[in-house]
């Protein structure tokens, strides 16, 4: 027989993400609670926790205080549908953090649980994968496919800002490395004028959320203007008429700027369309391919892992060998050497 759900298993899944306390929060504690994680990480919490929930209730389980055998059951089904590792890593991770938050003994803890997370581990652990690095001379074709002009059924064509935004995306996102939810949040007041093109201040990032480090990212000028970051740049500000706030921004059909910036899935979206007008082949892209191609054509063209981590802010020059793809296989390989007898 099933026991009876606690009054607090259908408190809403934002709620729950909140510690649990015998006072209400004032104002401002609430506000400072929400900003404790940040609102990618928060979001991801909330879905997976409704996930969860919607599975309890169909299998007559209480999601919140979980039992082991409920978790245990439900990382055997996700497995047993094919999800991957990372994204029942994830999972878990959200489910357990809800019982954190609300004082609960953690569920992940139970011998249960996780013996049968470590056979999921063995059984079905594969590399994540990896979006694909977009450099040149790809990133070329993907950059000269960006629309230059907008037609309309009631008004002469006009410059397409989309196309200018798309242009300066790219570019910005290739040579500054930036993270998709960094380049969302930059905002006029991040660019500095620079004798050799541009300095971005990231106030905060993944690496140091906090805010306690000066992250500065290096924008330059390049030999091709058409392949130029700060001149892509320069000419969507100009172009789009912003002097301040947000960098990227949404544009209407009517091709109009908005004032808001871009959400971080939006800069992802964007990439993905751009490649497809391309038509350069099969992915996965997505935003991180800028990045991703940053440090593989970078360690291409000589650069070191020291320098490469100066530009990408990596804490660990480990992390840079996980981002240089397969040509580099090929690279100093007794294999390749032994190709020619």
């Amino acid at each position: 027989m099933t026991e009876p759900v606690p009054a607090h298993a259908g408190v809403p899944a934002a709620e729950l993400l909140a510690p649990r306390v015998d006072l209400p929060l004032t104002a401002e504690e609430a506000a400072y609670v929400a900003a404790a994680r940040a609102p990618n990480t928060r979001r991801g919490y909330a879905s997976d926790w409704r996930e969860f929930s919607s599975w309890c209730a169909r299998h007559g389980h209480t999601p919140l205080p979980a039992a082991p055998e409920a978790l245990s059951g439900y990382i055997t089904e996700l497995a047993g549908a094919g999800a991957r590792v990372g994204t029942i890593s994830r999972r878990l991770s959200s489910i357990r953090f809800v019982h954190v938050m609300r004082d609960l003994p953690d569920p992940g803890d139970a011998r249960r649980v996780a013996t049968v997370w470590e056979g999921i581990r063995r059984t079905h652990g594969a590399p994540p994968v990896q979006a694909r690095a977009l450099m040149p001379p790809d990133l070329d074709d993907v950059v000269d496919a960006c629309p230059a002009t907008r037609t309309f059924t009631t008004r002469p064509a006009e410059g397409d800002l989309a196309g200018l935004r798309d242009r300066a995306l790219l570019l910005v996102g290739f040579f500054s490395a930036l993270r998709r939810s960094e380049l969302a949040a930059l905002t006029v007041a991040d660019v500095a004028d620079h004798p050799r093109g541009r300095v971005l201040s990231i106030p905060r990032s993944k690496t140091n959320p906090y805010g306690t480090e000066p992250e500065l990212v290096v924008l330059p000028h390049t030999a091709r203007a058409a392949r130029c970051p700060v001149t892509a740049l320069t000419a969507w500000l100009d172009a789009a008429g912003i002097t301040e706030g947000p960098v990227l921004r949404r544009v209407t059909r009517g091709n109009r700027v908005a004032d808001g910036p871009l959400h971080p899935e939006s800069v992802n979206a964007i990439v993905q369309r751009a490649v497809a007008r391309a038509d350069i082949g099969p992915g996965p892209w997505s935003a991180h391919s800028l990045r991703a191609g940053h440090v593989t054509y970078a360690h291409q063209r000589g650069a070191s892992d020291r320098a490469i981590a100066h530009q990408t802010r990596h804490r660990s020059l480990a992390t840079i060998g996980t981002y240089v793809r397969i040509d580099d296989a090929w690279e100093d390989n007794s294999a390749a050497l032994l190709a020619g007898l």
